[in-house]
């Protein structure tokens, strides 16, 4: 199987080689993604034509709701998703098969502990409410946070609940902070006198954003896999040339202003095709994988450190 597999990718290469673009690939793939700026040039490549350019049907599905993303995935109700690498640790630890594809970007403030007015420092959070979504990245970064201020999770009253509802429930007054990420945390930040405490800018590395696939569509439709991966570059690089009409797109597609989606992008650090391949060729992603397997474990998010074996495919950012 692997021998025809490689004999159709040749076959590709030479087509493209002669005709100058890809042939058309039977199949489809739904891909799944969330409200996360460093995911929402997805929403880019379905309106400027780049998925099909590249030879590749795309469904793609918008989550209002992250974590029913994850369950998606896991379910196997989308072939391919947007997430990053503490959920997808934790559906490894479940048994989830998956393969981590592609490095989108790194969280470098996007992600926010946000508290009200008299709160200023992580240590002011004892005792206090604090909304979250359980098991997902900012409760991650919540207990990151903690751990540095040498607190633990029951050092504050936890409030459960999904992200957007956290948001809204802060800005309404009735808890004390929330864990968010843009661009709910422009809702969070509407309650006069709030303010960040931490974000994933103090915790650099610690949340890189993914594209995960289904370990038998990796398998089995590698090519399907590449077009997606060559797609996300080549509207990185559009949108570079043309950031003005990107940023319109991408607000239009997270439901806030234009003025509002660019403040956000200090807080998103998109990563190179060179980066992702030093990102795992070094081993720099399976160490901080194993580090925050451990981190899980410890804080009690996962049971038990999941086998990362396969669990990293770098073919497709390879073959770039």
């Amino acid at each position: 199987m692997r021998s025809r597999l490689l004999a159709a990718l040749v076959s590709v290469l030479l087509a493209v080689s002669a005709c100058g673009a890809p042939p058309p690939a039977p199949g489809k793939i739904k891909l799944g993604f969330s409200a996360w700026p460093g995911w929402m040039p997805w929403q880019v490549a379905k309106e400027r034509g780049f998925f099909k350019i590249n030879g590749v049907d795309v469904d793609l599905r918008y989550f209002d709701s992250y974590t029913d993303s994850l369950t998606a995935l896991s379910t196997g109700a989308i072939d391919a998703n947007s997430q990053t690498l503490n959920d997808t640790i934790a559906s490894a630890s479940s048994g989830g098969r998956q393969k981590i594809v592609l490095v989108n970007d790194t969280s470098t403030g996007n992600d926010q502990i946000i508290a009200r007015d008299g709160i200023t420092r992580v240590a002011d959070l004892k005792g206090k409410k604090v909304a979250v979504e359980p098991g997902t990245v900012d409760h991650y970064l919540l207990l990151l946070a903690l751990n540095r201020a040498k607190l633990h999770q029951g050092d504050v009253q936890l409030v459960s609940t999904l992200t957007d509802s956290a948001a809204a429930a802060f800005a309404a007054g009735h808890v004390d902070a929330v864990g968010a990420f843009a661009p709910h945390t422009s809702i969070a930040l509407s309650r006069p006198g709030s303010g960040p405490v931490t974000s994933s800018a103090d915790f650099p590395t610690s949340i890189p954003d993914l594209l995960v696939a289904r370990a038998d569509l990796a398998r089995s439709r590698p090519d399907l896999v590449q077009r997606l991966v060559n797609t996300w570059f080549e509207t990185l690089a559009w949108i570079e040339r043309n950031p003005d009409e990107a940023i319109e797109i991408m607000a239009r597609g997270a439901g806030v202003a234009t003025v509002a989606y660019r403040a956000y992008q200090p807080g998103t650090t998109f990563l190179t095709k060179q980066e992702n391949q030093s990102f795992f060729g070094t081993k720099s992603l399976q160490q901080r994988a194993g580090q925050v397997a451990d981190f899980m474990v410890d804080a009690g998010l996962i049971p038990a450190r999941p086998s990362l074996d396969g669990l990293f495919d770098d073919q497709f950012v390879n073959a770039l």
